[in-house]
């Protein structure tokens, strides 16, 4: 278990370099993002989901989302993308959207129950992106232990996660610390699963017809509910 500060040049070259070895070999990693830090794994190596899934302390039912380094990897992973969702990930990516499509069936990984969905993200960080870039596909939650607030520094991941990862990469505090707005783009029309780091008034200026938390239309009055703060959630996937 080691912790990089890869804000130093030296560190960060290593730190990315030990993160690489560890997602190939099977073992877990906590990388920042754009929006929180995350704990993260091979999205192929089924043993390493499921000890991300204990990591958290999670069940099957609460399936990780994937994080992708180019838009163009998600041609690999999914299938029939609708036009909504291309339209969102085209405004959107990189950035803190998560869109849930259906994955392609031939795929051999096993994230846990998600109904033939995959929730997907491209992050905005320099970082995740560049490891992301020479792992493929990672399977990744936010980095703490479920129903714990999410970790704002790799430190703090570490204090809850400690020896079941392998590598912390620290990029210092996180800009946003706040969660990743889900919409499911499998639902006809689209609904938002999570209003986080962009408002339904953000969605609805690329797709006007979404659906909010509660199913509500844009012309439909709202009801005001707590949105989930955990940043991965398992919703779709």
């Amino acid at each position: 278990m080691r912790l990089f500060n890869c804000r130093k040049i030296k560190d960060r070259a290593t730190g990315l370099k030990s993160a690489g070895r560890s997602v190939n070999s099977g073992k877990l990693v906590v990388i920042p993002t754009d929006t929180v830090y995350g704990i993260g794994c091979d999205a192929f190596d089924h043993k390493a989901v499921r000890a991300l899934l204990a990591a958290k302390g999670r069940g099957r039912d609460m399936a990780p989302p994937v994080l992708i380094g180019s838009k163009r990897a998600l041609d690999g992973i999914a299938s029939d993308i609708s036009g909504e969702a291309k339209e969102l990930i085209d405004a959107f990516w990189p950035g803190p959207l998560t869109v849930v499509v259906p994955y392609n069936p031939t795929l051999t990984w096993d994230l846990g129950d998600t109904d033939g969905t995959v929730a997907v993200r491209m992050p905005l960080h320099p970082l995740a992106l560049e490891l992301l870039k020479e792992t493929g596909p990672m399977a990744v939650s936010s980095a703490n232990k479920h129903g714990q607030p999410p970790a704002a520094t790799a430190a703090d991941a570490k204090a809850q996660l400690g020896s079941e990862v392998s590598v912390y990469l620290e990029a210092g505090p996180s800009e946003m610390n706040v969660p990743s707005t889900i919409v499911d783009c499998t639902a006809e029309p689209p609904q938002v699963l999570r209003e986080g780091a962009l408002t339904v008034e953000q969605i609805r200026k690329v797709v006007p017809g979404v659906l909010d938390a509660d199913g509500y239309g844009p012309d439909e009055e709202p009801h005001a509910e707590v949105a989930d703060e955990e940043e991965f959630g398992g919703e779709g996937g």
